[in-house]
């Protein structure tokens, strides 16, 4: 959840988590119930991951990057979609074909969110802002993952500063119901 490195090192680090976390899922047989802690886990590292990114990369980018309002908005849609699926993905279980149409669907979005921030918004950001800007926005990435919800809230707010507000105490409340549960943990 926190690699170290600047913004760009910290999210590009999420983003292999993740899709190393597909590639798990995709190697189990159907019914493998070990896919459905792999996927509540990716459930956690894309909620926590986009709920970081809403709260301090998108600010930067909107901030310094020319054109910044518009690329921010098409994140935070995908990022809508992808909360949307996480949401379905929860009433599913291996080995239902659902759970398989919704991990596909899933890594696609994803996929295409991830590249676009990977070939165009990072290197923006990169050209505008100083190295300790990039320094300051990860470690503030990595503090905001730290409190952030783990499960999909597809009505929360998205954006400042409503998201800084409530995102703490949501992400309070599903560490509670994730350690009552035992989800997330190693099997």
């Amino acid at each position: 959840m926190g690699h170290g490195g600047n913004v760009i090192k910290e999210l590009t680090a999420d983003h292999r988590e993740v899709d190393a976390l597909f590639a798990q899922i995709e190697t189990r047989a159907a019914a493998d119930p070990e896919r459905r802690r792999l996927a509540d886990q990716l459930t956690m590292e894309l909620v926590r991951h986009a709920v970081a990114e809403e709260e301090h990369l998108y600010p930067a980018v909107r901030r310094h990057v020319d054109g910044g309002d518009d690329l921010a908005d098409k994140e935070i849609a995908d990022h809508s979609e992808v909360e949307r699926l996480l949401k379905d993905l929860e009433g599913c279980e291996p080995g239902d074909a659902e759970f398989d149409t919704m991990i596909t669907r899933l890594k696609s979005t994803v996929t295409a969110h991830v590249r676009d921030e990977e070939d165009r918004l990072f290197p923006l950001l990169a050209e505008v802002c100083p190295p300790e800007a990039l320094d300051e926005l990860g470690e503030k990435i990595r503090r905001a993952k730290e409190t952030a919800p783990t499960r999909p809230h597809p009505a929360a707010p998205d954006t400042p500063p409503m998201n800084k507000l409530l995102a703490p105490g949501t992400g309070m409340v599903d560490r509670v119901r994730d350690m009552l549960t035992g989800r997330g943990k190693q099997g």
